[in-house]
């Protein structure tokens, strides 16, 4: 056999391994047919593992380049892998090619879940907050009444929503989220809720300043406070850090009225049980077959569909305070699944 080089040994046994015939390898390196016929018999090329067919467009080590990128973060999307790794091939791929990589390896492609930012700063106080009440059982957490506000919408949420189809099929109603100009109308509402349920429903006017809270606070908080049977001595106030909540006024009411409010720490509604509440009352607004004629009955629809909640659906949630704080110390301050 004619000497041939190391560097077109390689080369011949990789392109065998990989799947090339021995015609194709014979053009793509510029040599003879018999010389790759002989590097194949010598070096005996497993031909087993050979996979017949069309080659592969990236090879093993960019395959796991491809991988890298996306389990790191460094890339998100297919096409942006595409991007950085056609940047050092010679032969570009195509963004579907990167896609079938991904979708090899087992990857599968979510919509991003909505979280908020969190900072070096926010990282370390909701890790500190975790590792501080980790070891608090149901019947600590039992003493807290949680709180919080949010926007509920007359035409269906802010968020994606989803619907199956046939590829074809044409556009029916049932694909479709109905919007309106200029808003279809929305209320703010604040509530609460402890171990036995949940508390009062209060609509929050216009925009909510310090002083409307107090005065929700006033009405709201100390009425769920008899609601839900939980004694002044024992009372754990949770809020989050919005500055109406944590504004002097406020503070000064908390004080006045000898109620203990939670340290609790920034940007976290992760830990904060009440989150998933509101998802179970918007959706359960959703269910309406038609919307609600207005703002009006859209407060009605809420108020009715709270106090359908029950004390069992708040305890389920209160019983995952535990493992709330493992996710947040498991990922290191960092959001969590929940």
């Amino acid at each position: 056999m004619k000497s041939i080089s190391t560097a077109t040994r390689d080369s011949i046994i990789s392109l065998l391994s990989s799947g090339y015939s021995t015609r194709q390898i014979q053009s793509k390196l510029g040599i003879s047919k018999s010389t790759v016929s002989n590097v194949s018999k010598i070096y005996e090329v497993d031909k087993e593992n050979i996979k017949f067919g069309r080659p592969r467009k990236l090879s093993a080590v960019d395959r796991q380049a491809v991988l890298t990128l996306v389990r790191t973060g460094k890339a998100g999307t297919a096409a942006a892998a595409a991007k950085h790794i056609n940047s050092v091939l010679n032969n570009p791929v195509t963004v579907q090619t990167i896609r079938n990589v991904l979708k090899e390896d087992g990857y599968k492609s979510y919509a991003k879940k909505k979280r908020p930012f969190l900072s070096a700063r926010h990282r370390k106080a909701s890790l500190a907050f975790a590792e501080k009440h980790q070891n608090w059982t149901v019947e600590d957490w039992k003493r807290v009444i949680w709180s919080d506000e949010t926007k509920v919408n007359r035409f269906g949420s802010d968020g994606r929503q989803y619907c199956w189809k046939k590829p074809g099929e044409p556009l029916g109603d049932r694909e479709v989220e109905a919007t309106v100009k200029f808003g279809g109308g929305c209320i703010m509402v604040w509530g609460c809720m402890g171990w036995n349920g949940p508390g009062i429903l209060c609509e929050v006017e216009g925009k909510m300043n310090a002083k409307q809270y107090v005065s929700i606070l006033e009405d709201g908080l100390l009425e769920s406070i008899g609601k839900l049977g939980i004694t002044e001595a024992e009372l754990i106030f949770q809020q989050d850090n919005d500055p109406k909540h944590t504004s002097k006024l406020a503070q000064k009411w908390f004080e006045d009225q000898d109620i203990h409010v939670l340290d609790w720490p920034a940007q976290s509604p992760d830990l904060n049980p009440i989150e998933h509440l509101w998802t179970t009352l918007k959706r359960k607004i959703l269910d309406y077959e038609v919307p609600a004629k207005g703002v009006w009955e859209l407060w009605e629809w809420a108020s009715a569909e709270w106090e359908n909640i029950t004390a069992e659906d708040c305890q389920k949630l209160i019983e995952s305070m535990s493992r709330r704080l493992q996710a947040v110390i498991k990922a290191k301050g960092g959001n969590t699944n929940y």
